[in-house]
């Protein structure tokens, strides 16, 4: 870790504040970054961490508080207003083009000069970036579209690293990275500290934050609630700080008590190359059971496989004790598997069209005739699902793409539980960028589902959810089985085993 560095603040927030309608997402945030320094911004879920990278970015606009870079209070407007006031973001959403050519891709969004006169000037520059960050024998006119998700990540980093900037954020740059990338990324960005950049590091992963960090900043509930030095602190004191004194526990409800001593989902061995190595798990009738891990723990691989999504996926897949032909989704879909996707715009939902049609989607065979609608099923069988849901009749009419998030995360979850076949629900992050009210009626739809007789296997990342909802836990860091939970466990212990895994050193070589 660099050693030079001024305790002058380059980056200074004082009392942001921001609300979306009556929620406020961040409660007068207030931090700084000296230059030289390394940064952390910690918390759990739903803590405010992206909301106040997204207003140091230009992303969204503070309701009160302000920003001050080199001593200068900025209005960051805008992701270009943040930029020219040196600001570079490497955002946990790839915006990498795979049309375009690794050295185009580093061209974009740089302000400083022409694109002509860039594409001329630049090569060397490019190759010394991606030397830096292992990428030496990528050429600069390679389509990103030939490269894997890892070496996209990179790419995306090295155009941040490249634009000279005062402020480097980097949120959660390492998730979906092997160890050997991380370790490149942790280079590169001592890198620029070094150069008396001010880096923001925002992570899951504890290990890698008190490895590579010199300062950490908690929050909880949107508001600050410490910055500690790493030397003062360990990855328990530092979940300590992003729980509160009192975790809640989990306290599972007998699945036997909802469906019996059934096994009705049997999976073993699977394995996903590079993603999840050997993993296993029984479910009985009426079981809701969590899979547990932050983004690139292989939790989501995990539901996919087993979907028949992933067709580089190993395993033994067996439903009411018969075998499911892996890597093939009309398989999954035929033994009585259905799941619900964690991006319902692009793998779930049918925007432009009605809800009713939506919900009715995997029920034609069933309000349909010869290929002619049977007005009287139709209507009977879109009554059942929209009370079931708990959508507004009213509606039904309306283009899915004009309900709120929880709405239409409701839609595609009642289509899952409309079918007649359905044995196992796989729900992967269920309620990713839904209110409240939207997760309690969702979770209300998933303990219904088990009350039925289904197995309900679910990823989350948010440990409310997993201690609500789930009978069993198991929790997965980078593509490992951590622990099986079923009993009463600590919130504190299973967020260590999300983030950390099995480990008790640090994960990052200083």
């Amino acid at each position: 870790m660099p050693s030079t560095r001024t305790d002058e603040p380059l980056v200074r927030v004082d009392g942001l504040v921001k609300s979306f309608g009556s929620t406020r997402a961040v409660r007068g945030a207030s931090f700084s970054i000296a230059p030289g320094e390394i940064h952390a911004l910690c918390g759990h879920n739903g803590a405010g961490k992206s909301t106040v990278v997204k207003m140091l970015s230009g992303q969204e606009i503070p309701d009160d508080g302000e920003i001050r870079i080199a001593g200068e209070v900025r209005d960051l407007r805008s992701r270009q207003a943040a930029q020219r006031s040196g600001v570079a973001l490497v955002d946990q959403e790839l915006s990498v083009v795979p049309a375009l050519t690794v050295a185009e891709n580093l061209m974009l969004g740089d302000l400083r000069v022409g694109w002509v006169n860039r594409r001329r000037s630049s090569g060397r520059r490019f190759r010394t970036l991606l030397d830096s960050l292992g990428l030496g024998d990528i050429g600069l006119d390679r389509r990103v579209s030939e490269l894997s998700m890892g070496e996209r990540q990179l790419i995306e980093i090295a155009r941040a690293l490249g634009q000279e900037a005062r402020l480097v954020i980097l949120d959660e740059p390492t998730a979906t990275l092997s160890d050997v990338e991380s370790d490149y990324v942790y280079a590169a960005v001592r890198n620029v500290a070094a150069a008396g950049c001010a880096v923001l590091f925002v992570s899951h992963r504890l290990g890698e934050v008190l490895g590579l960090c010199h300062n950490v900043t908690v929050m909880r509930d949107g508001a600050v609630v410490a910055t500690t030095p790493v030397a003062e602190l360990t990855i328990d004191s530092l979940i300590v700080q992003m729980l509160g004194e009192a975790p809640h526990r989990l306290d599972p409800r007998s699945g036997d008590d909802r469906g019996g001593d059934a096994d009705v989902l049997t999976v073993s061995g699977l394995s996903v190359p590079g993603r999840v190595d050997a993993f296993d798990i029984t479910l009985r009738a009426g079981q809701v059971c969590a899979v547990a891990g932050q983004l690139g723990s292989g939790a989501s691989d995990v539901l996919r496989a087993i979907a028949g999504l992933v067709p580089a996926a190993t395993a033994e897949v067996r439903v009411d004790g018969v075998a499911v032909r892996p890597g093939h989704p009309a398989a999954s879909a035929g033994a009585g598997i259905a799941f619900v996707s964690n991006d319902r715009k692009a793998e779930g939902l049918f925007l432009d069209k009605p809800v009713s049609w939506n919900l009715l989607a995997t029920r034609l065979p069933h309000v349909t005739r010869f290929g002619v609608i049977n007005r009287r099923r139709w209507t009977a069988t879109l009554a059942g699902l929209v009370e079931l849901c708990g959508l507004d009749g009213r509606r039904a009419g309306h283009s899915v793409g004009s309900l709120s998030g929880g709405n239409q995360q409701k839609v595609f979850v009642g289509r899952c539980l409309g079918r007649d076949d359905v044995r196992v629900l796989l729900l992967d992050d269920p309620t990713r960028g839904v209110d409240v009210g939207g997760r309690a009626a969702i979770h209300a739809l998933l303990r219904d589902a088990a009350r039925r007789g289904m197995a309900v296997l679910f990823s989350s990342t948010e440990l409310e959810e997993l201690l609500d909802l789930a009978d069993v836990v198991v929790t997965m860091h980078k593509g490992v089985v951590v622990q099986r939970h079923e009993g009463e466990t600590a919130g504190a212990v299973l967020l260590r085993e999300m983030t950390h895994g099995a480990a008790t050193v640090a994960e990052v070589p200083r």
